[in-house]
């Protein structure tokens, strides 16, 4: 992985309190590392210390000498630095109440990029966004009542319910507690850390 695409890659931010509030990329991470905005979260020995940007160096050049497969480095001047995987603001205790936005883009990855009817996985240009209840019948354009469908599916139902066309859904829609492209980074084992702070917020 380059420099530049580890930069892009994704940091949990903590409020003061150890609540998870938002995800930026690792040069931001960085940035409030650097200004004493924030500190390093690492599981060390069953327990999480924090490290402020000057012992996160040190760190890294210890940890550099042994990397683990699941750890990425960003080349220095004069040394590697570990790219952290969490940051915990030491100044901001507020909550924030988020909401997952309704979109074309998050109901394909709610559902995996998976026809809810026929299972298939066909290209995104091949899958489109069906009312489970029609629209024609009442049926309503929400979480709960779209999922991803593939065109020959989409086509086969028409303006039918499920039941009416003979077909099945794979799951119940729903509406997900966690964003969905953090949920497909819990299981991605540079973010193995995050479960501890995601863990009830993806039901899990």
């Amino acid at each position: 992985m380059s420099g530049g695409s580890i930069l892009e890659t994704n940091v949990l931010v903590l409020n003061r309190f150890y609540m998870a509030i938002r995800v930026v990329n690792v040069r931001r991470a960085l940035t409030l590392l650097y200004r004493e905005c924030a500190e390093v979260i690492v599981m060390e020995g069953g327990q999480f210390v924090s490290y402020d940007f000057d012992s996160w160096i040190e760190l890294s050049q210890l940890s550099a000498l042994e990397k683990q497969p699941d750890e990425d480095y960003l080349q220095a001047i004069h040394y590697e630095l570990r790219v952290p995987r969490i940051c915990r603001l030491t100044r901001f205790d507020r909550i924030l109440n988020h909401t997952v936005r309704f979109n074309r883009k998050n109901l394909f990855a709610r559902d995996g990029h998976q026809c809810q009817y026929c299972g298939q996985k066909p290209p995104v240009n091949k899958l489109s966004l069906d009312h489970v209840i029609p629209r024609s019948l009442g049926g309503q354009t929400t979480w709960e009542n779209i999922v991803c469908c593939c065109l020959k599916c989409n086509g086969r139902k028409g303006g039918r319910t499920p039941q009416q066309a003979r077909m099945t859904l794979l799951t119940q829609p729903a509406k997900p507690r966690l964003s969905p492209f953090l949920s497909d980074s819990i299981s991605d084992p540079r973010y193995e850390s995050w479960k501890t702070f995601l863990g009830a917020a993806s039901g899990s």
